[in-house]
Order: structure tokens, then C-alpha cells, then sequence
């Protein structure tokens, strides 16, 4: 699939409803990450919306260079990359972020704390839900979800 992608190290490829997803070259940077190396996330300006995401999620920026950042879970998994786009979001995303409150916080607190950050309050029509909808500095959703319960 041609997305404009140039000469490039990966191959770019569609799911069955025209989602977009690369296949890697083996790459050390990618080591570890299980079969999803990177949730990409196009960006007008990555640097910002790393800080707004490390934050959140009290990832450090793995790496970062001119028009991208990298945040990853310390213990490791998939990276989260911010990749700069001068594309303009229009409508809903068709995938977002869903975060679980710290340990001991409220979805509610969470979601202030987020508010805090630069997040704002989002409506697309979902009704009542236990999760509270909101949007990052660029606009994308997410997802704060309940408070963590014990498991029976």
C-alpha cells in the first residue's frame, strides 16, 4: 500500500477495513516489544504531546529526534510513537489510548489530573458509560477507565 511512505525499511499494509499497519524490518530498537512493536500516533507537534503523554502515563521518552518521540513502559511492551503529520484530524479516531487510574486513585481524580495536564472533556455521542471520555492536547480520545477493583 502506497500512503506516500517514500523509500522506507517497512512495508505498509491495511487490515480488513483499510486501517494502516507496517511490518518492521528486525530492528534492536524494537527488541522485547512482542508482537506490536509501536502504537504510532500522528502528531502536529510530538515533543508537546510526549510531554502531555508522559505524564499521563509516567512513560519516559525512549528516544526522540527531529519530528518524532518514542515513550515506552519502563518494564517494557510496545512503544508509543509520535510521529509528526501535518494531516488535520477530522472526526473520531478509530482507535485510542484507554487508561487504568494509578493504584489507590479515583476515575474521576484521574480524569482531573488529566484535565490538569491539558486534556479536555470529549462528547461523541457515548452516552452514559463507566469510563469518562476525554480528549488529548491534539484532540485525539481517550479513555479514563473505573477505578481498579480485586479480583474475586
Amino acid at each position: 500500500m502506497d500512503i506516500g511512505q517514500g523509500a522506507v525499511p517497512w512495508v505498509v499494509l491495511a487490515d480488513p477495513e483499510g486501517n494502516e499497519l507496517c511490518v518492521l524490518d528486525p530492528r534492536d530498537a524494537y527488541e522485547g516489544t512482542g508482537p506490536i512493536a509501536a502504537v504510532v500516533v500522528d502528531a502536529a507537534d510530538p515533543a508537546r504531546l510526549a510531554g502531555f503523554w508522559g505524564a499521563a502515563t509516567g512513560w519516559p521518552v525512549a528516544r526522540s529526534g527531529d519530528g518524532f518521540a518514542a515513550l515506552r513502559d519502563p518494564a517494557g511492551g510496545p512503544f508509543l510513537e509520535l510521529v509528526a503529520s501535518d494531516s488535520v484530524k477530522r472526526g473520531k479516531n478509530r482507535l485510542h489510548i484507554d487508561l487504568r487510574p494509578v493504584e489507590g486513585a479515583t476515575r474521576d481524580g484521574e480524569a482531573d489530573r488529566l484535565i490538569t495536564l491539558g486534556a479536555e472533556p470529549a462528547d461523541i455521542g457515548q452516552g452514559t458509560t463507566p469510563w469518562v471520555l476525554l480528549a488529548d492536547p491534539e484532540s485525539n480520545e481517550l479513555c479514563v477507565l473505573p477505578e481498579r477493583t480485586e479480583s474475586p
